[in-house]
């Protein structure tokens, strides 16, 4: 068993599909577990769909990305919604420049180490986030 580190939806899609970001990601994925923020699913599922729409990705990518995501998800700890983490994501918006959304990915991560950052490691291909999470106390690494 492998340590655990917070996976933003940023840094999974890579694992789903090819990407300049898979070696990274796969490099990361052999190193942590996974553990992620409750909508993480929809994020992904949204990723899938933009790639498809944009055409980074074939009918038959997406399947095979939609399969990969499922297995993953069969493997990772999901940090619940809850008071605590909308709490916190209303302050992060507020502390950095963050969207609704990756600020309750941060919000999740804070609450998955028990707001105790040091030494917990957040990973993200999502400059902004990652740099929020840096300054939060995180080992924010990219992917």
């Amino acid at each position: 068993m492998s340590p655990e580190a917070f996976w933003d939806t940023s840094a999974l899609v890579p694992l789903c599909t090819i990407q300049a970001a898979t070696p990274r990601a796969v490099k990361h994925r052999g190193n942590y577990d996974v553990v992620v923020w409750w909508a993480t699913p929809v994020e992904i599922a949204a990723a899938l769909a933009r790639l498809l729409r944009t055409r980074q990705i074939s009918a038959s990518g997406l399947t095979k990305a939609q399969n990969a995501a499922l297995k993953m998800a069969s493997e990772w700890s999901v940090v619940l919604p809850g008071d605590g983490v909308r709490t916190r994501a209303q302050y992060l918006v507020r502390k950095h420049d963050l969207r609704a959304a990756d600020s309750l990915q941060l919000a999740a991560a804070l609450e998955w180490c028990n707001d105790q950052p040091d030494g917990h490691v957040f990973l993200s291909a999502d400059h902004r986030l990652r740099q929020a999470a840096l300054a939060e106390g995180f080992d924010a690494k990219t992917v």
